[in-house]
């Protein structure tokens, strides 16, 4: 059954037969969003220089290897990309036949989280460890799943032509969807993801075409669930700390303040131009506790500068601006709701990295996307780029 722009819902009919005679014509590069990905593979590339820096003097960490870290960022990104590929090869449309499987394979694995064989690693117990040096973060894959999912619940009866916009039970069935990871992921607790997670929940209604009343009522909701945490005492003491220190900067700056006290010291002390890689006093002192993930925009702002700094935010910008055009250009509001959970998810992770760093927003353990050292983030960012990809080479064209 399909639509006024005689869109088939699982992906076939005259709508595909189009598609692959012009993809067949004009090749998978003129498809593709050539700045996405430069703009993605430029932060990565950034991003390894950085965590190289933070990381060369640390024995502590780096078993005595100074391109320990260095190797495994590179080798992340590798998988990463590789994940995208894979990810336009199969396609949004293929994905979305397959979201009953890959939500039920998310929620297991948070699930493991609460087990034995969870383990808690800088704090957060959001961590399986498999041994070897392999360790997998679910909540990151959650956050794709919760996209997908919403997606393909709100835009079912939109794209086939039956609604013009999801009606009050389907919002009401993807909202069920949603909280149920994010609450296992509250158990754990890790704070931060679940802050990305209820953002990308109002990203995805406000692009689905949902009633406003959800959309406010959420807020509300999220409010009431803030204060109800606080009550609760679910929040573990140094998740209390990091936002003590957040409304009291001055408080114990040898204890709960030292990370974002010394944050600010080592980006203001990079100026315009910066001290040079590999030249930064707090860096090269080691002052900044985990420069390589949390605080790794810290290494650009003490060694590349402002000019340095500047040009992560820029490229961030570009990646954002174009995730957008995508949202806007396609035709299926599946494609419009997948793009707009990314964006959301991408511009809130990236704003709260930044944003803590500079003391502006509470330290809530988040990398920064495709930048910060880290496999399971690195591998969800490039799933993500795959998707944003798979809509742009797959949307709706005339012949």
């Amino acid at each position: 059954m399909t639509g006024a722009n005689n869109f088939s819902v699982s992906g076939y009919g005259p709508e595909r037969a189009r598609w692959t005679r012009v993809f067949a014509r004009d090749g998978l590069a003129r498809r593709l969003d050539w700045p996405i990905l430069l703009s993605a593979t430029a932060l990565s590339l950034i991003g390894t220089a950085l965590v190289y820096s933070a990381t060369r003097n640390r024995t502590e960490i780096n078993q005595g290897d100074p391109y320990y870290f260095l190797l495994r960022h590179l080798m992340n990104t590798g998988i990463g990309f590789a994940l995208m590929i894979g990810t336009i090869w199969l396609g949004h449309r293929t994905l979305r036949t397959a979201v009953p499987i890959l939500y039920g394979i998310s929620v297991f694995l948070v699930l493991l989280v609460l087990t034995p064989l969870g383990a808690t690693v800088n704090g957060a117990h959001a961590w399986i460890v498999f041994g070897g040096g392999f360790s997998l973060q679910p909540s990151e894959f959650v956050k794709i799943t919760i996209i997908l999912g919403m997606a393909m619940l709100l835009a079912a009866r939109v794209d086939a032509g039956d609604k013009p916009y999801p009606d009050h039970r389907t919002v009401a069935q993807a909202l069920g969807l949603a909280a149920v990871p994010i609450l296992i992921v509250l158990l754990m607790p890790d704070l931060g993801s679940v802050m990305v997670m209820v953002i990308i929940v109002l990203g995805v209604l406000l692009a689905s075409g949902s009633s406003n009343r959800w959309v406010f009522g959420l807020i509300g909701a999220g409010a009431l669930g803030a204060v109800a945490v606080w009550q609760l005492h679910i929040l573990d003491e140094y998740q209390i700390n990091r936002f003590a220190a957040f409304a009291n900067p001055d408080l114990d700056p040898a204890g709960v303040g030292y990370n974002t006290n010394q944050a600010r010291i080592a980006i203001g002390s990079g100026g315009l131009t910066g001290a040079g890689l590999f030249h930064g006093s707090q860096t090269t002192g080691q002052f900044v506790p985990e420069q390589q993930t949390d605080f790794v925009f810290t290494v650009a702002g003490e060694e590349l500068g402002f000019i340095g700094a500047g040009l992560i935010i820029v490229l961030l910008g570009v990646f954002l601006w174009r995730a957008c055009r995508i949202a806007r250009e396609t035709t299926e509001l599946y494609g419009t709701i997948v793009a707009a959970g990314i964006i959301a998810w991408f511009a809130f992770q990236s704003f709260e990295n930044i944003g803590m760093t500079l003391g502006i927003m509470p330290v809530a353990g988040l990398p920064l996307p495709f930048v910060s050292y880290g496999g399971s983030s690195m591998f969800a960012v490039w799933v993500a780029v795959g998707l944003l990809q798979s809509i742009r080479v797959q949307r709706p064209i005339s012949a």
